[in-house]
């Protein structure tokens, strides 16, 4: 694939400003492209800033919230919602508004989402993971208004974004609406107005995933971005990965595809102004080559970078991106990267292939293990409150190309995963994307942490066979 060659060269006017006791980057307000509009819910400028409506917290950043709610009112046909979970009782109250008034509203999320908060109090709470249970945990505090500890009926009606929705009768299925016991995630993050607009980006529709955990006020959300994209032609395209995935909805045909049920969908571009967006679907089957799959769309991209590459992602485990990435530094090409911390050092992670070092687990180190021979010092983690993540999956190249979507740079999201990704060609756009990267890398915690040195330490004492 022969991306057309696009650049940008635009300035930076940083301030100081005094943020949770450090000094932080207020960036200049850059300009929107008229077809592709970026926000980000850390974002710093002069006049980013609202008060969130669940904490009443004054904050910096984009209200990715209120732009869906916006959207989603200016709909005169039709709303598509495909995301991987749904807890927000605005963005729901919104969806039920406009369904009473006639508009088409159909709603897709992943099956372990697909949960009432009353049916998960009269389950076994002590059965639920860990991860459940906080999750529980933050919804109970959200829907229990007067906070007494229990849930009225009122309360869940008003609160729990499923039941509004079901008390609306908006159809609502998941992906197990296949007769299967689910695909590996429905992990899209995508709606579609009146088959002409499209959000998406890296967003669930959460309290963490926007605004910050409920019961931390300390948190400011996960860091994460939308794409607000205005053209029919990709509407389209949308529109048909949403209809494959819906079938006849809450009908009995069965007939819905989730995950590999569906046929390789091979990447399609369109051109909005001055931009060129490729789209590609997963999963992909691993019968077929590498370079078919989103993983591979990515890797070509990659491989067209001269200059440099920035990533911000949330999970990097797959070895083949790893390798095209060092090729691509041994060719010259500036490479920095931020991680979550919560996975920058796992022992699959390939941050720490960037950064030449190897873990083990089980005294096996994972298959095609590539620690660099060179290693860089421009790889990291961001300084967030804690509770936040870095729940970014994009890379920007040469200033002028970005790759997002809702995929994470793993096998799963490629082989198992109902994803997004998405090649932005647009010197404007990678400026935005740009200015998110430098504020996170300015105040990064760069190289080899010293847990993680204590840790390869405790590696070499190991007495493995």
């Amino acid at each position: 694939m022969v991306f057309a060659s696009l650049r940008i060269s635009f300035l930076l006017l940083p301030c100081l400003l005094c943020a949770c006791g450090k000094t932080t980057l207020e960036s200049t307000n850059l300009k929107q492209d008229p077809y592709i509009q970026v926000y980000f819910n850390h974002r710093q400028t002069k006049n980013t800033n609202y008060s969130d409506p669940y904490r009443q917290i004054e904050r910096f950043g984009d209200n990715l919230e209120a732009l869906i709610i916006k959207e989603i009112n200016s709909a005169n046909n039709s709303v598509d919602l495909a995301v991987h979970e749904l807890r927000l009782p605005n963005i729901a109250q919104t969806l039920a508004k406009k369904h009473q008034q006639g508009i088409k509203v159909r709603v897709i999320i992943d099956n372990n989402y697909n949960r009432f908060v009353k049916e998960l109090i009269s389950s076994k709470i002590n059965k639920l993971t860990k991860q459940e249970r906080l999750r529980y945990e933050e919804l109970f505090t959200l829907v229990d208004a007067n906070k007494n500890g229990s849930l009225s009926q009122t309360e869940i009606n008003q609160k729990d974004a499923l039941t509004i929705l079901r008390n609306a009768d908006i159809p609502v299925i998941d992906d197990t609406a296949d007769g299967s016991k689910g695909s590996g995630l429905m992990h899209h993050k995508f709606i579609i107005i009146d088959r002409q607009k499209i959000i998406t980006g890296s967003a669930n529709f959460t309290l963490s995933g926007i605004h910050g955990d409920f019961s931390n006020l300390e948190t400011r959300g996960n860091v994460n971005h939308l794409l607000l994209i205005d053209n029919r032609e990709l509407a389209t395209i949308f529109t048909e990965e949403f209809n494959l995935m819906w079938g006849d909805g809450l009908g009995g045909n069965r007939d819905s595809q989730f995950g590999l049920a569906k046929k390789r969908r091979s990447p399609q571009q369109v051109i909005l102004g001055n931009s060129l967006v490729t789209v590609q679907f997963s999963p992909t089957s691993p019968t077929q080559n590498w370079s078919y799959t989103t993983n591979g769309l990515i890797g070509k991209t990659l491989q067209d970078a001269n200059q440099s590459i920035d990533l911000a992602l949330f999970v990097f485990s797959e070895q083949q991106l790893a390798d095209i990435l060092q090729s691509q530094q041994q060719q010259g090409v500036k490479i920095r990267g931020l991680f979550d911390r919560g996975f920058a050092f796992r022992y699959y992670s390939e941050a720490l292939d960037l950064l030449g070092v190897s873990l083990t687990y089980k005294c096996k180190y994972e298959d095609n293990n590539n620690p660099w021979q060179t290693p860089l010092d421009t790889v990291g983690i961001p300084s967030l409150a804690r509770g936040d993540k870095l729940h970014h999956k994009f890379a920007i190249l040469d200033n002028s190309t970005v790759i997002t979507g809702s995929q994470n740079w793993s096998a799963a999201a490629n082989y198992n995963n109902d994803e997004t990704v998405l090649i932005i060609q647009n010197p404007l756009v990678a400026a935005h994307f740009q200015q998110e990267f430098d504020r996170l890398y300015q105040q990064a915690d760069l190289g080899i942490p010293q847990h993680l040195s204590a840790k390869l330490k405790r590696e070499q004492t190991k007495n493995c066979p």
